[in-house]
């Protein structure tokens, strides 16, 4: 039987933060929490495989508070959940990131296929899903929007710029998927009632072979964007075309967006 995980991300919900004052600092008093969007469509592709092939299918994250998503994403399809809550990861970086979960599925063991998100909603590195390849040793493919598991690892469609990549890659495999590769589905009430039966295993940095994080990056300030319109009408008043087009040509010019 083959053995998935989906990787996933607690982050704040975007919705709750407010920008304060003219310093147009950010407000996190009253956040709530989320699964990253990009998150939602990795649970929901693992789901899919598990009830299309019948695998093993499980979650795991870390983070400062992942305590409080448990029962959120174990109501999503993962039979079980292994997870690291330390408040040294609240700002963890990537390259952290990666060595936690990496340690983390090593510790499970025995996996065929990890799936990350393209990016988490807070972040958007997009280097987790590549990152943990390459601890783990395992084949990378990114930006797949259709999966298939076959006998001796996985069939993936990546959308690209220029076009569409079939690959095929043998034995075990790290993907990060796009969002357009399903639509995740809201967990029924059974569903959710469920998920307080599962399994939930919360794990020490030690006990997947870290001593401690230290941090590459570190956030000194974070400040909301202002969007100012400038509202110039170029052909108002029934002008021709020719004139509004001129009008336009100088207003580009003034500004600088035209040398």
């Amino acid at each position: 039987m083959k053995k998935i995980v989906a990787c996933y991300k607690w982050v704040v919900d975007e919705a709750d933060i407010r920008v304060e004052g003219k310093e147009r600092s950010l407000s996190f008093d009253r956040v709530k929490y989320k699964i990253s969007e990009y998150d939602r469509n990795a649970i929901e592709a693992g789901a899919l495989l598990n009830e299309e092939k019948g695998c093993q299918f499980l979650a795991v994250t870390c983070g400062a508070n992942v305590e409080t998503s448990l029962k959120d994403v174990l109501s999503r399809g993962p039979e079980s959940i292994a997870y690291v809550n330390d408040g040294a990861l609240g700002e963890a970086d990537s390259l952290v990131t990666s060595k936690v979960l990496a340690g983390i599925i090593k510790k499970v063991g025995e996996i065929d296929l990890v799936i990350c998100g393209e990016g988490s909603s807070d972040g958007y590195s997009q280097q987790v899903g590549p990152r943990l390849a390459a601890l783990l040793g395992y084949a990378s493919v990114t930006f797949v929007n259709k999966l298939e598991l076959t006998e001796d690892g996985i069939r993936a469609e990546r959308k690209l710029e220029d076009g569409v990549e079939v690959v095929e890659v043998t034995g075990p495999a790290v993907v990060t998927v796009l969002p357009d590769i399903n639509k995740p589905r809201i967990p029924s009430l059974k569903q959710i009632l469920a998920a307080k039966k599962k399994t939930a295993e919360k794990l020490g940095l030690d006990a997947i072979g870290l001593d401690s994080v230290v941090l590459k990056e570190k956030t000194l300030s974070i400040s909301g964007t202002v969007m100012e319109r400038k509202n110039i009408q170029i052909n108002s008043g029934g002008m021709p075309v020719e004139e509004a087009a001129q009008k336009l040509i100088q207003q580009l010019k003034a500004d600088g967006s035209l040398a």
